[in-house]
């Protein structure tokens, strides 16, 4: 279940709420929460009012949702979520050919992984280090709830699943991160390294919502297991900036927030609009969605990641 209301959503939540191409809030995008608040349109800003006042909106995952809706959501946004074995099956093919061998992290028996016990070599053909897969970057498109990202539970029975079995990228990394650093402050730096290696995007607000905290969630797991304490606020707050940069909101056909109108929508538009009728009003452009660079520190549009202009 998904707590809004206590340690550690609700000190940063206000930052996991956040829009950074906008530099407002996430919308809904989906009228899933109408019959519970009539302000909780497809088109609402979601905010921390909307989600813990009196008429409250109930933020869950998919999983807990009842099944006429899931259903509905299903038809209408082709919304399926994966087994976490499919997810392990698929990132274990990705770092397959990251490190030149198969079955680093898990070896999958049909339905089944099982993790690899002892510590993950670097001492392939590749010339890599730890430190070079962990600042390696990897994006889960249409994200969800980021199964692939962190894998905190199954996302099809709502199972929880152990720190030492999980299979998300991330949490790969986080292993990777533990087994390699005893320093406190040093663990803390590659943690922060990782979770600014790991993107996603994702259309409706609620899902994107659960994503964050999700990531967050995982955090917190890791540094109570390796550190036997919980993070600090302060600490929070910058994994949390980082969680709202590298997984935002987006319609990924025109890479423009939800119900946006893009550059290249707009002028064809506009062009036909001016041999039709030169008096209608020029349509508002939407810009395009912007993710962080954090090794240039500096913002950019997705549009320029996905043609590879990032110089």
């Amino acid at each position: 279940m998904i707590k809004l209301n206590g340690y550690p959503v609700e000190p940063v939540l206000k930052i996991l709420l956040e829009d950074k191409t906008t530099k407002q809030n996430i919308i809904f995008a989906t009228d899933t929460y109408t019959e519970d608040n009539p302000q909780c349109t497809a088109e609402s800003a979601m905010t921390a009012g909307l989600l813990l006042g009196f008429q409250a909106c109930p933020i869950q995952p998919r999983v807990a949702k009842a099944m006429e809706d899931q259903q509905e959501r299903t038809r209408k946004k082709a919304e399926v979520f994966t087994p976490s074995w499919v997810c392990a099956l698929m990132n274990n093919h990705c770092d397959d050919e990251w490190f030149g061998r198969p079955n680093v992290f898990t070896t999958l028996n049909e339905q089944e992984w099982q993790v690899s016990e002892g510590k993950i070599l670097f001492n392939g053909g590749k010339g890599r280090t730890w430190k070079d897969y962990v600042d390696s970057r990897r994006i889960e498109i249409t994200c969800g709830e980021a199964p692939y990202i962190v894998s905190r539970y199954d996302t099809t029975s709502g199972e929880s699943i152990e720190i030492k079995n999980r299979i998300g990228i991330l949490d790969r990394k986080l292993r990777v991160v533990g087994e390699n650093v005893a320093d406190e402050a040093e663990w803390m730096k590659w943690v922060i390294r990782a979770y600014q290696s790991v993107y996603g995007y994702e259309f409706q607000g609620d899902n994107l919502l659960i994503a964050r905290i999700n990531l967050l969630e995982t955090f917190v797991d890791y540094t109570e297991d390796r550190w036997n304490r919980k993070p600090t606020v302060l600490e929070l707050r910058k994994i949390a900036n980082i969680i709202s940069w590298n997984f935002w909101q987006m319609d990924g056909i025109s890479d423009t927030i939800p119900y946006g109108v893009s550059k290249q929508e707009n002028e064809q538009l506009s062009l036909f609009d001016f041999i039709v009728d030169d008096t209608k009003e020029e349509m508002n452009e939407t810009p395009a969605c912007r993710v962080f660079d954090w090794r240039k520190d500096r913002s950019i549009p997705y549009t320029d990641v996905k043609r590879g202009n990032e110089e």
